[in-house]
């Protein structure tokens, strides 16, 4: 249940973040789905090894190389998708800004519904 709760209210945060921005541009609900579902699965699988390999600029940059980490990731997402557009890699980085906040803000209400026992 909160799997699928966070799955909908992050491509409800992905929409916010289109309505918000004018770099990014969601065609549809079901898109913003998948680019969810995408977003999500390059941050799990591909993120972490970059983070890996880029260890020494996110030292050297005191953490702020992690912002171009993440707009590479919604970048990437965004160019794997037909639904989702951003309008080059500096909007990408300001989107996911964006959607990290709102999935930080997602996250502590979703820990709130359902506290750990």
């Amino acid at each position: 249940m909160k799997l699928l709760l966070k799955w909908i209210l992050s491509a409800c945060a992905l929409l916010l973040v289109a309505s918000l921005y004018s770099g990014v541009q969601v065609q549809s609900f079901g898109s913003a789905l998948w680019a969810a579902v995408v977003i999500s699965l390059l941050n799990m699988l591909v993120r972490p090894i970059l983070v890996v390999l880029t260890l020494p600029v996110t030292l050297l940059t005191m953490g702020l190389f992690l912002f171009v980490l993440n707009g590479l990731m919604f970048w990437a997402a965004a160019n794997m998708l037909s639904g989702l557009h951003v309008n080059g890699f500096w909007a990408a980085v300001w989107a996911a800004i964006l959607y990290s906040v709102l999935g930080m803000v997602i996250e502590s209400a979703l820990g709130r519904l359902f506290p750990q026992q």
